[in-house]
């Protein structure tokens, strides 16, 4: 599928732009499950000052989506109407320490952010190492893994908005949950500032290394996945409940719910969005079934939907 090519008409509004902008580009493998249409517009900014240059001018009825690593996504097959941006981490990756702060841009890795923090002595954001993602999705979704969650050591996040204005949002201001924050939708994250203390600096290490491993042994991190794909319902266990509904190893197309940690789907070598949305939305039935409870969607599924 392609869109209407409505690059030359943004260039000729925004002659001052100085980021990339590209017409009907894949977005398959900038997905860790390497699925997906076209984007009608992916736009890499120069800098957080193009950015807002870019929104600002940018005609409000163009849909506009954010991408990072693309490791809890899964785009649809019909690609996306509209612009994608794309963060890059030369632009927005660089990460700091002083004291017991890090600051990070929103395209640096969350494992990235661990390890500066550990580089500086501060502990409290090894959490972060098992978390393969950016700073921005920490952000946007609250990540958190083994016992540590974004809101634990967020001070500040600036972003933004659709009209081209940056904003800076307190730990407060953000109103996170689990998997997920307050913040309108429309802000575009560019930056962060997080807290921790001074620690042992073999004791950061011994738990980097067993955040490591909790990952490494229970986690298919070698296969074609989305992460967890599933949020933790209060009091249970995603996985657990899978299990029970037999849905372990289950497979449509070239989907299948991995045979290691079943509330991790695998692209096998050929499958299409619609196979593993597919696959997540029929573990979802069986797991109602069994269980009576409604698992919701971890893993974010943009774009338009084609069989």
């Amino acid at each position: 599928m392609t869109f209407p090519d409505i690059t030359p008409e943004l260039k000729a509004a925004m002659p001052q732009l100085r980021g990339r902008l590209l017409a009907n580009q894949s977005l398959a493998e900038l997905t860790w499950f390497r699925v997906g249409g076209p984007a009608q517009v992916l736009f890499t900014p120069a800098d957080e000052d193009d950015l807002g240059y870019f929104l600002k001018h940018l005609p409000a009825e163009l849909p506009v989506y954010v991408v990072g690593v693309g490791s809890n996504l899964i785009v649809r097959d019909g690609g996306l109407p509209g612009v994608v941006i794309r963060l890059a981490p030369r632009a927005f990756g660089e990460t700091s320490a002083a004291d017991d702060i890090v600051t990070a841009g929103a395209a640096a890795l969350d494992k990235r952010v661990a390890e500066t923090a550990a580089a500086a002595n501060i502990g409290g954001m090894e959490f972060f190492f098992g978390i393969p993602g950016t700073v921005g999705g920490a952000l946007r979704m609250n990540a958190g893994a083994n016992g540590g969650e974004t809101k634990d050591v967020l001070i500040e996040a600036t972003g933004i908005g659709r009209d081209g204005t940056r904003h800076t949002f307190g730990n407060a201001d953000m109103k996170f949950v689990y998997r997920n924050s307050g913040v309108d939708p429309s802000i575009i994250f560019t930056s962060a500032r997080f807290r921790g203390k001074i620690s042992d600096p073999e004791a950061i290490r011994a738990r980097m290394t067993e955040v490591q491993t909790h990952r490494e042994t229970a986690q298919p991190i070698r296969e074609k996945t989305g992460g967890s794909t599933f949020k933790n319902p209060p009091g249970n266990s995603a996985w657990k409940l899978i299990d029970a509904a037999g849905c372990r190893g289950l497979t449509i197309g070239g989907a299948q719910v991995s045979e290691m940690h079943c509330n991790f789907l695998i692209n096998t070598g050929n499958a299409t969005g619609h196979d593993i949305e597919t696959l997540g939305e029929t573990v979802r039935e069986r797991v109602k079934q069994t269980s009576g409870i409604e698992l919701h969607w971890e893993i974010k599924r943009i774009g338009i939907e084609q069989k």
